[in-house]
């Protein structure tokens, strides 16, 4: 592995521990940060007029997310 490779794997790695950390401070009793489901749950709700664009950008990061780590 080249040192550029370990560091992105090593920024991923650290993005999916800070999510980790948000998400359990957002389960604390009284916590007023949402969660990852409620943030999601927004997003999927947005519309501009009769088209649900929260949802197209929803469906575009995970056809995104699964074509980088799961295609190769």
């Amino acid at each position: 592995m080249t040192v550029a490779q370990v560091a992105i794997a090593a920024a991923f790695a650290v993005s999916l521990g800070l999510f980790a950390v948000v998400e359990i401070a957002a389960r604390r009793e009284g916590s007023k940060v949402p969660t990852l489901g409620e943030v999601c749950g927004v997003v999927m709700r947005y519309r501009v007029g009769p088209l649900p664009v929260g949802r197209i950008a929803m469906f575009g990061f995970w056809w995104w997310l699964g074509w980088h780590f799961l295609a190769r």
